[in-house]
């Protein structure tokens, strides 16, 4: 593996750098004002301007689709920024110091993840009705697979039915922590459901395509995490009650839902971690910024030991997450998800565990600071506490990692 970033990468991350610079850094009072107005004024769901108009920016300067890997934009028959996964991925690390950047650049979850999905294993009209909009960013996607009442940590609990009745499939269940869909631009839902109970356990479930105005589909509710709805984007409780979709809208075919979920969630797994890299990178400057600054007990704390330890321990941790991430993307470029499985679920451990810890650490810097919306520093811990959720948690990871260690020792 080449430790240095490709030249293409290079000149991304110059102007990526240059970009947050100018116009990310100084728009976080206005996002957040915003935000604050609209829950006022009544319109907590509406899209945020600050938002729309850097994305005028950022298109005009070529930042636009970045994260689209050449394989996928291949598939799709549309043009991305022709970057592997492990070019990409340092370019996702910056735009995840801000949490909400990457939609600035059509970079963000989870409609990166359905349009791979979409290029991956739609059909011709899928990819013209849905993809091309999405890749445009003039509507928004959800991903809806987690149910409240199963543990959908193993995917093969899932209770939603799918079920064929002429040229339609009819959709019954209740799906929840579905991300993206309290944007009132969001148009298109991939679902996961049973389409047929009595096949093999991982040939059950099938994902469809549901468009979100279809008769039958009820938002019921935004879900709060730790005290942030995170609107206008939303994780909402959604119920499809006899939503009928024509069975063309099913991808890949009956029974592939598993295969296209591995297809789908490796890549979103390396942008996660990556993004969770910049959030803990952002953490470590600004919580040397403020121990340079503050005096307890009669010295600044970058010069009490505990600080230092933090600061050293900090920086070792995010460099393995990054080394560790890059890798993972490596493989999969070289070998696709396949040969990436083990590196991909430890990426997943790693990563979400190393940001809390930092993040945790610059909080306690900051004392009381750390807790209130002054600064970034209490909403990047509950972003990077979520990830040990979103995914899959942690413990499912840790099984595969350890199932996967213990077969290099098995007799045969």
């Amino acid at each position: 593996m080449d430790f240095d970033y490709s030249p293409k990468t290079k000149t991304l991350q110059a102007k990526l750098l240059q970009f947050m610079d100018e116009h990310i850094y100084p728009a976080e009072g206005a996002h957040h004002a915003e935000v604050e107005a609209n829950t006022a004024a009544g319109k907590r769901w509406t899209p945020l301007q600050t938002i729309e108009r850097l994305k005028l920016k950022a298109r005009e300067q070529g930042l636009w689709n970045l994260f689209l890997p050449v394989d996928s934009a291949q598939a799709a028959g549309f043009d991305g920024a022709g970057l592997t996964n492990q070019e990409y991925a340092p370019l996702a690390e910056i735009m995840g110091r801000v949490p909400w950047a990457s939609e600035v650049f059509n970079c963000s979850a989870p409609d990166t993840g359905n349009m791979e999905t979409i290029a991956r294993y739609g059909a011709t009209e899928h990819k013209t009705r849905w993809l091309k909009p999405l890749l445009d960013g003039t509507i928004r996607s959800a991903f809806a697979m987690t149910e409240p009442d199963v543990a959908s940590s193993d995917a093969t609990n899932i209770e939603t039915s799918m079920t064929r009745d002429g040229d339609d499939y009819v959709v019954n269940g209740r799906k929840w922590w579905i991300s993206g869909a309290g944007d009132p631009r969001c148009a298109i839902y991939i679902v996961m459901g049973k389409t047929d109970p009595t096949a093999a356990r991982h040939a059950q479930q099938s994902m469809i395509l549901v468009p979100a105005n279809t008769p039958g589909v009820q938002v019921l509710r935004p879900l709060n995490v730790m005290g942030y709805d995170d609107a206008p984007h939303g994780h909402m409780e959604i119920s499809f009650r006899n939503v009928r979709v024509p069975a063309s809208n099913i991808l890949l075919g009956e029974g592939r839902g598993f295969e296209i979920a591995q297809g789908r969630l490796g890549p979103g797994r390396i942008h996660h971690c990556m993004r969770l890299i910049g959030l803990a990178e952002r953490a470590l400057e600004l919580m040397c910024q403020r121990a340079s600054q503050r005096i307890a007990f009669g010295k600044p704390l970058a010069a009490q030991t505990v600080t230092q330890e933090r600061i050293a321990d900090a920086r070792c941790k995010i460099d393995m997450a990054r080394l560790l991430t890059l890798k993972a993307a490596w493989m999969m470029d070289v070998g696709g998800n396949k040969l990436a499985k083990n590196e991909i679920a430890m990426i997943k451990v790693v990563a979400p565990k190393m940001a809390c810890e930092v993040i945790d650490w610059a909080m306690q810097a900051f004392g009381g600071a750390g807790m209130c919306d002054d600064f970034p520093l209490a909403y990047a811990y509950t972003c990077a506490r979520t990830l040990r959720f979103a995914d899959g948690p942690d413990e499912v990871h840790r099984n595969a990692i350890a199932k996967h260690e213990l077969r290099k020792y098995s007799a045969g």
